[in-house]
């Protein structure tokens, strides 16, 4: 066997899967054991504080094999949270995310893998079908649609969490600082190439999904929120909106009062003008203030100036390697040292 294998790294978060963790598992090995003369790969489990028996599963795989470790979080710090931890915990040169339900199906690892090899450093899937209600299969349409006309960045339609990335896009979400990431839309936005393969979302076989219509809402508002400041500046068009046809009734107003020989009550024209122009200057200011809000916003999200692909560096130059994703100690490890 080849000494010098790639390692993937398979990050997988965890929250009251305790039926579905060992299939997980045992599918990946299948899917993974006619390539293991070229790679060689881990697991790296989040679990969410489950509150069944999810995380002692963990540790009983991870006693039979080394490759596997797990966190527990001290609470249930979200999905994307947790999905974002086992990407800076991973050592691989390539990282896929999957979840633990096999929706998304795991015999999809070499076509993404296959697509890694040839030069992209993004490979995710689209889906082309779900099995599931009617209702909110059109509700996650229409958010991809929505989020993709609001976003400044050009998000893939139809794509989840399911994605292959390369350990240079590893190294750029070590130095994400947003509390609340989208990471569907971060990692679009950082570039690279990335390329979509088209699948059939199946069916949860055990347990119940994590995700009710508040946690997709919650979800749908970081993902608007953190990729676009276009709410912003719909209030700033609306103001400007708001202004001009301020100006058009004070006009028509004072034209009927001076030229159209129309009786209003005494002092009737005076206040309306006067409270159409104090709406006028409130929307213009409420856009002003929207415009630096954005600014404000856009300056401490700490996202990156330029992200660098390739790198050309003359004889003689430092080639050091970047420094290392900052990892923290497995439970299961600690456990077993103790």
């Amino acid at each position: 066997m080849s000494s010098d294998r790639k390692l993937i790294s398979f990050v997988v978060p965890v929250l009251n899967e305790e039926e579905n963790i060992p299939r997980l598992y045992a599918t990946i090995e299948e899917v993974m054991a006619p390539l293991a003369d070229r790679y060689k790969w881990e697991y790296v489990f989040t679990d969410n504080r489950s509150s069944d028996r999810s995380f002692p599963i963990l540790c009983e795989l991870a006693e039979r094999d080394p490759r596997i470790r797990a966190y527990r979080f001290s609470r249930n710090f979200g999905y994307q949270n947790s999905i974002l931890t086992g990407y800076r915990n991973a050592r691989g040169e390539a990282a896929i995310q999957l979840d633990c339900d096999l929706q998304d199906p795991p015999t999809l690892i070499p076509e993404f893998l296959a697509k890694w090899e040839s030069g992209y450093q993004v490979v995710y899937g689209v889906r082309i079908g779900r099995k599931e209600g009617s209702g909110i299969t059109l509700a996650r349409m229409m958010f991809y649609r929505v989020i993709n006309w609001l976003s400044e960045d050009n998000l893939p339609l139809d794509a989840g969490d399911f994605r292959l990335i390369d350990r240079k896009v590893l190294e750029e979400l070590a130095q994400l600082r947003d509390s609340t990431p989208y990471l569907r839309g971060v990692i679009a936005s950082l570039g690279f190439e990335q390329v979509g393969i088209l699948y059939q979302r199946e069916a949860r076989l055990a347990g119940e999904s994590k995700f009710r219509f508040r946690q997709l809402a919650a979800l749908a508002v970081d993902g608007i929120i953190g990729h676009s400041i276009k709410p912003l500046r719909l209030a700033t068009w609306v103001g400007l909106g708001i202004f001009a046809l301020t100006g058009l009734l004070i006009a028509g107003y004072a034209g009927a009062r001076l030229f159209g020989g129309v009786e209003w009550p005494a002092g009737f024209t005076t206040l309306v003008v006067l409270i159409l122009i104090s709406q006028g200057i409130n929307a213009i200011f409420f856009g002003i203030f929207g415009e630096y809000l954005g600014r404000i916003y856009r300056q401490v999200k700490h996202t990156s100036h330029s992200v660098v692909d390739v790198q050309t560096l003359s004889a003689g130059g430092d080639r050091s390697a970047a420094s290392p994703i900052p990892r923290v100690e497995s439970q299961c490890a600690l456990r077993r040292s103790a």
